[in-house]
């Protein structure tokens, strides 16, 4: 497979977000999220990243069909739910740049997109010269969800790799409706954090 990738800051990436939003959709449903994902939130949430000067989407394209996306952006432009965790413990946010999620579709993994994805969200991070910490951070299902697949991995071991560290006493809450549920409830989600060398 024959897969590029390609950075686009701030709006650039308008043409992008439909494809993105169904993309997330598609990724997010399977464990552990299980969300069942709304295109009309979708847009606005990716519209929200695309409006932010210093936001990156790292596009994984196969031709023209983009089969996966990494998102970042300055923790100052992201949702209040998100800077909680730094306002209550008086943590500056301007320092910091919050990495979004990455989705890549199935057939696609295990060929290194999800390395690269971290590299080109660190340079661009790096680039800036302001910023002086990632962020972000990932929900947690107990070790004996029904739902869990015999074969799912985490992330813990990859992401330990490249320098970052899971936080004990730092958390966010977002809602989302999961699969098979009539009403959205709430998540939460683990901060991982590291230094942003320069």
């Amino acid at each position: 497979m024959s897969v590029r990738l390609v950075a686009c800051v701030g709006e650039a990436v308008a043409p992008h977000l439909p494809a993105l939003a169904q993309l997330r959709i598609r990724v997010f449903r399977d464990y552990p999220y299980l969300y069942d994902g709304d295109m009309a939130y979708e847009r606005r949430y990716l519209e929200a990243y695309a409006r932010s000067a210093g936001s990156v989407f790292v596009l994984a394209l196969d031709g023209d069909e983009v089969v996966g996306c990494s998102t970042g952006m300055p923790l100052r432009d992201e949702i209040a739910a998100i800077q909680q965790a730094f306002v209550e413990r008086s943590l500056p946010l301007d320092p910091v740049f919050y990495f979004g999620e990455s989705v890549l579709l199935p057939n696609y993994r295990g060929q290194g997109i999800g390395h690269r994805f971290f590299d080109l969200r660190e340079a661009h991070a790096r680039a800036s010269g302001v910023f002086r910490q990632i962020a972000f951070c990932a929900v947690e299902r107990a070790e004996d969800d029904p739902r869990r697949p015999p074969n799912y991995r985490p992330n813990d071991a990859f992401w330990i790799k490249r320098g970052y560290r899971r936080q004990d006493d730092m958390f966010c809450v977002l809602d989302w409706t999961e699969v098979g549920a009539s009403a959205s409830s709430p998540h939460r989600l683990r901060f991982w954090l590291r230094s942003l060398d320069h």
